[in-house]
C-alpha cells in the first residue's frame, strides 16, 4: 500500500512541478514540491522512505528538466534521508520543528544548486543567496508547514502513542 501511495505521489508531484507551478512565482522563485514531498515523507515515514521517494522524484525531475543531470537526484534523495533521520529522533513533530527542519534542508539543497552554478566571485554568491536562496527557503518552508497543517490529523504522533505503536 505504501509503495502505491509513493508511486502515485511521484507521478503527481513532478508533472505538477513542471506545468502548473510556472504560474506560482514569488520574486522569480517557484516552490520545490519534490523537496517538500521528500522531506514530509522522510519526517513521517523514516529515512529509507524519504530516501527512496526523494531519489525517484529527483530522477523524474532530472529527466523532465533541462538542468544538470544528477543534481535533483542527490538533493531530493539527501533531503528525504536527512528529514527521516531528524524525524526518527524527534519525540513529537510540531509545526515549528517541521518548519525549522524544512528551512535547514531547503538551505542545504539551494546551496548545492548555487554551487553547481559555479559563481566566480563572492559578490555573485551573495547576490544568489539574497535573490534566490532566501526566497526559496521561505517559500518551501511555508508550503511544507501548510501541507502539514492540512494533513496534521492523519500524521498525528499522539494517535500512535495512545495506540501503543511507540
Amino acid at each position: 500500500m505504501k509503495f502505491l501511495l509513493y508511486a502515485l505521489l511521484a507521478l503527481m508531484v513532478v508533472p505538477l512541478q513542471t506545468t502548473l507551478l510556472h504560474y506560482v512565482i514569488i520574486l522569480g522563485v517557484r516552490p520545490d514540491l519534490g523537496l517538500i514531498a521528500a522531506c514530509l515523507v522522510g519526517f513521517f515515514g523514516g529515512e529509507l522512505d524519504g530516501l527512496i521517494l526523494g531519489l525517484i522524484l529527483g530522477c523524474f525531475q532530472d529527466i523532465l528538466s533541462a538542468g544538470d543531470l544528477w543534481i535533483n537526484v542527490v538533493t531530493k534523495g539527501g533531503a528525504g534521508f536527512l528529514a527521516g533521520l531528524a524525524g526518527r529522533h524527534m519525540a513529537h513533530i510540531t509545526p515549528a520543528v517541521l518548519t525549522i527542519g524544512l528551512v535547514i534542508i531547503s538551505s542545504l539543497s539551494s546551496g548545492v544548486f548555487l554551487y553547481a552554478m559555479n559563481p566566480a566571485t563572492v559578490d555573485e554568491i551573495w547576490v544568489g543567496v539574497r535573490s534566490t536562496v532566501l526566497v526559496q527557503v521561505g517559500f518551501d518552508a511555508a508550503i511544507g508547514a501548510a501541507l502539514y497543517a492540512m494533513f496534521r490529523r492523519r500524521w498525528s504522533d499522539d494517535r500512535m502513542v495512545t495506540e501503543g505503536a511507540l
